[in-house]
């Protein structure tokens, strides 16, 4: 008979929050599949818990991925884990979860705390319609692509940052989004968890030094209706203008601006156009 894969949330900071389900679900499985062996021993340590550990990560997912559902079909029960959080979100347990579905394994939930839906509970943003965006690529165009598509959202958007990436990341999101609310949320559930509720404009200049420690989210307000109608035909052209000096093609700075401001592309176009000759 086939085992069952527990996807199981650790603790993101504050050991008290591992649930006394998960410590027996750890207690009870098989084998224990780990993001990183060694963080998750120190939590297995605390908890007096000893269990074989395999590791699952990014650049072995899918070899690892075959091994541990051949044993799961072979009757062994799992627990994957990450570092801190849910497995599953932002994280190569994704694929796991996939295979196992494709193979007719049952996969369990033993829920915990998760960044994402922690740091938006206190930002002070709006939560009842949200979008989780995860970490920006490190891949310019990829990047450029990612924020391009947000341009026009509306929901609240959750990012994933690293503390030396965090300067660039809020230079680029001023850049893509204009000046927006934004709640810097860091160290959750640790000593020094703090909330940082300031403006993309702020930000970009209050932390460009890249001084701000931690693990990081991010929480950053929709566009609003007011936003998208206050600018003139003029101040779209020039954002328009201020697209192409990025690199944008003379289409997508159109279309990208006409996102922005509400004016039709075309006439943006035309004069973006007129205006290079």
């Amino acid at each position: 008979m086939s085992g069952t894969l527990y996807v199981v949330g650790t603790p993101i900071g504050n050991l008290g929050d591992l649930s006394p389900r998960a410590v027996k679900t750890l207690e009870e499985v098989d084998f224990i599949a780990a993001e990183d062996t060694r963080v998750t021993l120190k939590l297995l340590n605390h908890f007096g818990i000893k269990k074989p550990l395999v590791s699952y990560y990014e650049h072995n997912k899918l070899e690892r991925g075959d091994v541990i559902c051949a044993r799961i079909t072979a009757g062994e029960n799992c627990a994957i884990v990450t570092d801190a959080g849910m497995p599953c979100i932002s994280d190569p347990g994704e694929l796991l979860v996939k295979q196992c579905a494709e193979l007719g394994i049952t996969v369990a939930a033993v829920p915990g705390a998760s960044a994402a839906i922690t740091a938006l509970a206190i930002s002070g943003l709006p939560t009842g319609r949200f979008t989780f965006e995860g970490f920006l690529s490190v891949n310019r165009k990829s990047r450029r692509e990612h924020l391009d598509s947000l341009i026009d959202e509306r929901r609240t958007m959750i990012f994933y940052e690293a503390p030396h990436k965090l300067p660039n990341t809020l230079a680029d999101l001023y850049e893509a989004f204009g000046d927006r609310r934004l709640s810097i949320v860091r160290e959750l559930t640790k000593i020094h968890e703090e909330v940082i509720r300031t403006t993309l404009k702020q930000a970009s200049t209050d932390y460009a030094d890249g001084g701000l420690k931690g693990e990081i989210v991010l929480i950053i307000e929709g566009k609003t209706e007011e936003e998208k109608n206050d600018m003139t035909f003029d101040e779209a052209v020039i954002l328009a203008e201020d697209f192409l000096n990025k690199g944008h093609s003379p289409t997508d700075a159109a279309k990208l601006a006409a996102k922005s401001s509400g004016f039709k592309k075309n006439d943006i176009y035309k004069e973006l156009v007129r205006g290079k000759k």
